[in-house]
């Protein structure tokens, strides 16, 4: 009887108030290199801004994980990654799930707007405030992003980070970080500093990205995220290229 070995699977999540355009592109990478690749539309994104002030951050990182469970049930090995808050999604979940791999661009860990530490009572004054997205140095790219940002979300945020923070002395699992150079959303380096800080393993891997913003996904230095993280992800789930075959395969 042949014996065929489960393929490897990646989730990857895309950031707060963008969608599914930001990352499609690096998605379809990993599966031209083999990989199984889900994305899913987190809560209250593709909708309206107005949706997005109505939801709760467990809400994104439940529906992230949803969509880890059923991917590990049908692979042998899962990595987790992410744009921005898609990457706290995906560092949250390392620290509660055995996940391969992570692979993470621009991460959001801390929010550097100041205006931050009055969220709690600024949303209740304030629907929402002008848009973040679309931070680009490529001409032409276009994330889809909201024009607007809620307050309540971004309350939510917050709480999303903070909560992250608390838990990343428990991941053990490789960690790849990809920064951009110049990025005027994740603005400083106090996200990576609180990254390379708290992170409980010891496998950590910095790539920066000298020529995009903070959605280098679609950015000049897109094809260095591409090539890089198939490596990374291939390596830590062994996955093999498109159309290899067990020895099993072979000597039948």
């Amino acid at each position: 009887m042949n014996s065929v070995t489960a393929p490897a699977g990646v989730v990857l999540s895309h950031g707060f108030t963008g969608g599914l355009a930001s990352v499609a592109p690096w998605a379809d990478a990993l599966r031209r290199d083999g990989l199984r690749v889900v994305t899913p539309l987190l809560p209250g994104h593709g909708t309206t801004w107005m949706d997005l002030s109505t939801r709760r951050w467990h809400e994104w990182y439940d529906s992230f994980e949803a969509a880890y469970l059923d991917l590990a049930s049908e692979c042998s090995s899962v990595a987790v990654a992410g744009l921005s808050m898609g990457g706290a999604l995906a560092l949250r979940l390392a620290t509660l799930h055995p996940v391969a791999g992570v692979s993470v661009v621009n991460p959001g860990l801390v929010v550097d707007d100041p205006r931050s530490h009055f969220s709690f009572f600024i949303r209740y004054a304030v629907r929402s405030v002008p848009a973040i997205g679309n931070d680009i140095k490529k001409p032409g790219q276009d994330e889809r992003a909201y024009p607007r940002v809620p307050v309540a979300a971004a309350h939510e945020l917050k709480l999303l980070f903070r909560d992250t923070v608390r838990l990343l002395p428990q991941a053990t699992a490789p960690l790849q970080i990809f920064r951009s150079t110049a990025d005027h959303t994740v603005s400083t380096e106090r996200s990576v500093a609180a990254l390379a800080r708290r992170y409980g393993g010891t496998e950590i891997e910095l790539v920066r990205l000298p020529n995009s913003y903070h959605v280098a996904t679609l950015d000049y230095d897109a094809e260095t995220i591409f090539t890089r993280s198939s490596e990374f992800l291939r390596g830590v789930t062994s996955a093999r290229p498109e159309g290899a075959r067990t020895q099993s395969q072979e000597n039948a």
